[in-house]
């Protein structure tokens, strides 16, 4: 998936996008359900993810199962012949290193969407693991600060809380993608200011006058080239 840079938008805009859908009312039972944060990224607990013909009805085909390594026997892909499946074991503490990964991650929902897919992204309750990993997605495709990028889902599924430890990497996040993205855009830039360069070059060149090389002569003391030639 591309990012949508949201450099363009007033501040107007930016809020409408932030703060989404305005008519819906969020109810504590829906924090059983999974809910939209962008076209084609649906965000909720595992429990949508063991209900097969809920999956199908939302036209889900990946999901991204994020479960503690304790709860492996029971968080685990339920429905490996219907849908294309990336497991994460990670630990639901403050010392997880979760930017670690997340490139995976977003490699596998880039990848699922770009192909015209649904992907969930689920933990055991939807609360803190799975809401990190898609507020870090969300602030590098629309590029985001980390605090705008929270909201953004929060204001869609208004049960998240990431922990302290999440948080902080969400916030160490915002600077991670940010160079990243300076550092794409630079061997453009340069490519840009060479051909820029040598397009003022081959002007200067064109201005230039131009003169036709003489051909030389030989000739006496009198200035007769015809009498030089003879012995």
């Amino acid at each position: 998936m591309n990012t949508q840079p949201t450099e363009g938008m007033n501040e107007d805009q930016l809020r409408d996008l932030i703060q989404g859908p305005g008519d819906i009312e969020w109810r504590y039972e829906m924090r059983r359900e999974c809910q939209q944060i962008l076209p084609g990224l649906l965000l909720g607990p595992f429990q949508v993810s063991k209900n097969l013909e809920v999956l199908q009805s939302m036209g889900v085909t990946h999901i991204v199962c994020i479960r503690d390594a304790k709860e492996a026997f029971s968080v685990k892909p339920r429905f490996p012949d219907h849908f294309q499946y990336l497991t994460l074991d990670v630990e639901d503490s403050e010392e997880q290193n979760l930017i670690r990964l997340f490139p995976g991650a977003r490699q596998f929902i880039d990848q699922a969407i770009a192909q015209g897919g649904r992907v969930l992204v689920h933990c055991n309750g939807g609360i803190s693991l799975s809401p990190a990993f898609v507020v870090m997605f969300v602030m590098q495709h629309y590029r985001l600060s980390w605090e705008d990028a929270l909201h953004y889902v929060q204001n869609r599924r208004y049960c998240i809380s990431p922990n302290g430890g999440f948080l902080t990497q969400i916030k160490e996040y915002e600077s991670i993608y940010k160079a990243t993205h300076a550092v794409a855009a630079y061997p453009q830039q340069q490519q840009q200011r060479v051909v820029s360069r040598r397009k003022r070059e081959d002007d200067e060149e064109e201005d230039e006058p131009r003169y036709e090389a003489k051909r030389p002569t030989l000739s006496d003391s009198t200035g007769n080239p015809e009498d030089a030639m003879q012995t």
